[in-house]
């Protein structure tokens, strides 16, 4: 897939973008059946995309092996219905071994994430994410938060890089999502693509819509695909009413939830999956899991947003 067929295919979404976490047996070890059976709900409940092995996926805690290993079941579940995206981090070097693991599985692109533990300047960065971009022919979204926060100049610089084809924001500083999509616009115009990447991003993707960034990852979509989709299609079809209600009803509580605890915008997810009837296991350390007080009042707010389902139906 081209990086022009690749953003084509995610400038307007059918769904919500789907990050699935990662299974684990309770040896511990990657449970590719049940990773399988993960992704395949997922994409026939309606993702537009499989974003696998990123941050909810637990990247930083798989070997080079496992990571090949599930981005290939992804890809073969997916059977060519949707893109899979892979992650890809760390220092430069293991960053283009990751990129080429996801090239000879069968991805159809990569999310670039910050290179591990350093606060680099703006060239280094830069340089950083080309030679990525550089690695293999798979087109590039660029991960933006924490030691990874570009000025416009630098995602100018990235929008006119072969390859690279958009910007995730995981920072949530619209000032500065502004200025970059106004500078991108205005020099390096051509589709470049843009992704409100905070966790659980329906609760700010109101604002970001406001700024021109259309497109969010959904983790609510892993465990509650029917409450994530209803979301989406309020947004896509100007339903404020209902939108307005999930948030209040289930997001907002949810984001209180997850706040609760280090960690829980994966752990949290995981859970989620597993009150659902899908055994995923535990998350790896440092990750830990969520206290039962905490697993039944995210079982609670699962059912009150079907609840909310159902009022906006009748």
């Amino acid at each position: 897939m081209t990086p022009a067929d690749l953003a084509a295919r995610l400038s307007i979404p059918s769904g919500p973008l789907f990050f699935p976490v990662t299974a684990f047996g309770p040896d511990g070890a990657v449970d590719l059946d049940v990773y399988r059976a993960h992704v395949r709900r997922g994409v026939e409940a309606g993702a537009a995309a499989v974003f696998t092995c990123c941050g909810t996926g637990e990247f930083h805690a798989l070997t080079p092996e496992e990571f090949e290993a599930c981005v290939r079941a992804a890809v073969e579940e997916s059977g060519g219905r949707v893109p899979v995206l892979a992650g890809a981090g760390y220092g430069t070097a293991l960053a283009v071994r990751y990129a080429r693991l996801a090239a000879a599985a069968g991805a159809d692109g990569l999310l670039a994430m910050p290179p591990y533990l350093v606060v680099a300047g703006q060239e280094g960065l830069l340089r950083h994410y080309r030679e990525i971009a550089a690695a293999t022919a798979l087109p590039v979204i660029v991960y933006q938060r924490d030691n990874a926060v570009f000025t416009p100049d630098t995602v100018v610089e990235l929008a006119r890089t072969d390859g690279v084809i958009g910007l995730k924001d995981g920072l949530g500083d619209l000032d500065l999502v502004q200025r970059v999509v106004s500078a991108v616009r205005t020099r390096a115009p051509g589709g470049f693509l843009y992704f409100n990447g905070l966790p659980t991003a329906e609760q700010t993707q109101l604002a970001y819509r406001a700024v021109g960034v259309p497109l969010y990852s959904s983790a609510v979509f892993c465990f509650a695909p029917e409450i994530a989709l209803a979301f989406h299609r309020a947004l896509e079809t100007g339903d404020r009413a209902t939108a307005d209600r999930l948030l209040d009803g289930f997001y907002g509580p949810f984001v209180e939830l997850r706040a609760r605890g280090r960690g829980y915008a994966v752990a949290l997810v995981k859970a989620g999956v597993r009150l659902r009837g899908l055994d995923v296991g535990e998350v790896r350390p440092p990750l830990h899991e969520p206290g039962d007080d905490h697993v039944k009042q995210l079982a609670h707010l699962i059912e009150r947003g079907h609840a909310l389902l159902e009022e906006s139906a009748q």
